[in-house]
C-alpha cells in the first residue's frame, strides 16, 4: 500500500514537473513574440510614410491594426498562462473552477491554461450560445416593436 501511494506521488511531482516545464516554455515563446511585435511595431512606427495615396494608407493602416490584435492576443494568452502557473505553485492547476475534478492531461497540453474540464466547458459553451440567441431574439423583436409604434 506504501509502494502505490509513494508512486502516485512520484507520478504526481513528474507531472508537475512536466506542466510547469511546458507552462514557461510556453510563456518565454508568448514573451519573445509580444516584445518582437512590439519591437518591430514601435520600429515602423518611427519611419516616415512614403505612402502616395490614400488607398495605400488604409492598407498601412488596416495592417498596423491587425499587428496592434496580434499584440493584444499574445498579452492575453500570457496572461493565462501566468495565472496557470500561479495556480501551478498554489496547487490548484489541473482542478476544474466548476466540478473541481481534474483536467484531463491531453486538454491541459492542447491548451495548458485551461481552467474547466471539457464537460464543464461544453456546459458553459451550451449555456452562452443560448444566451446569445436569446439576447438576438430579444432584440430582434424589440426592433419590430419600435417598428410598429
Amino acid at each position: 500500500m506504501a509502494t502505490t501511494t509513494k508512486k502516485k506521488v512520484a507520478a504526481k511531482a513528474s507531472r508537475y514537473d512536466e506542466l510547469k516545464k511546458m507552462l514557461e516554455d510556453r510563456r518565454r515563446e508568448l514573451l519573445n513574440s509580444v516584445h518582437e511585435k512590439i519591437r518591430d511595431a514601435r520600429a515602423e512606427g518611427n519611419k516616415e510614410r512614403d505612402v502616395l495615396d490614400q488607398g495605400e494608407s488604409s492598407e498601412v493602416d488596416i495592417q498596423e491594426d491587425i499587428e496592434f490584435a496580434l499584440i493584444q492576443m499574445k498579452s492575453e494568452t500570457l496572461n493565462k498562462v501566468d495565472a496557470a502557473l500561479r495556480r501551478l505553485e498554489e496547487g490548484t492547476y489541473g482542478d476544474c473552477f466548476e466540478c473541481g475534478d481534474e483536467i484531463a492531461e491531453a486538454r491541459l497540453r492542447a491548451l495548458p491554461f485551461a481552467v474547466r474540464c471539457k464537460d464543464c466547458e461544453e456546459a458553459r459553451e451550451t449555456a452562452e450560445r443560448r444566451e446569445r440567441m436569446a439576447a438576438q431574439k430579444r432584440g430582434s423583436s424589440a426592433l419590430f416593436y419600435d417598428m410598429s409604434n
